[in-house]
């Protein structure tokens, strides 16, 4: 794995609808230069704001990882890397509207499904050593009380304990889903690969 593989991977041909035009390999090219100039079309953009934290946090991993003698050979397998890009430009986009209760019966008060996919996103990237990949919200998110499973897929470096590991983002996930939103959580089914291995040279 190059040291610049999260930073350019090559997403030209993917513009999701949630970017607001932009593509992930923009948005990268914003952060290289440190979000300057300013443009107001990424930072109004709230899909765009959900896909440059989730590029930060993955960005701070790999230099994380890079830093460890383990990895002191130049080539390796990202395709780690390239599926969890791959995964953000498709669940970036708003997705459903889930409603949140008010005191005024005449207010109407909502927060997008691809809001809360990147809280669940930054719940488990809060774990030591766990890069979140794929969120799934099943049920009918527009009903308050309807029962919600949540599935989250993830990717562990050098973690010994991999059962202890999803009950760590089991917990993170559902105390950020019970603090920023209402919705009725049946289940959390969270699903940890080892990827340390596709760290190892090639040969």
């Amino acid at each position: 794995m190059s040291n610049d593989s999260a930073e350019h991977a090559d997403f030209s041909g993917d513009e999701p609808e949630g970017l607001d035009g932009h593509t992930i390999e923009e948005l990268n090219d914003y952060l290289d230069r440190d979000r300057t100039p300013s443009d107001d079309s990424i930072d109004n953009s709230p899909g765009s704001q959900i896909a440059l934290a989730a590029l930060e946090r993955l960005r701070g991993l790999t230099r994380t990882l890079l830093d460890r003698d383990a990895l002191a050979e130049p080539e390796r397998d990202d395709n780690w890397v390239t599926s969890i890009l791959a995964n953000l430009t498709r669940e970036v986009h708003a997705g459903r509207d889930i409603p949140i209760t008010h005191g005024s019966s005449s207010a109407r008060l909502s927060v997008t499904e691809g809001a809360v996919r990147g809280m669940i996103r930054a719940a488990g990237d809060s774990v030591g050593g766990i890069v979140t990949g794929r969120c799934r919200l099943e049920g009918d998110v527009a009903v308050l009380g309807e029962p919600i499973n949540v599935l989250v897929d993830a990717n562990a470096f050098w973690v010994d304990r991999l059962a202890e590991a999803e009950e760590d983002v089991r917990r993170a996930v559902r105390a950020e889903l019970e603090r920023h939103t209402e919705l009725t959580i049946a289940a959390i089914d969270v699903t940890i690969e080892d990827a340390s291995a596709s760290l190892a040279p090639t040969e």
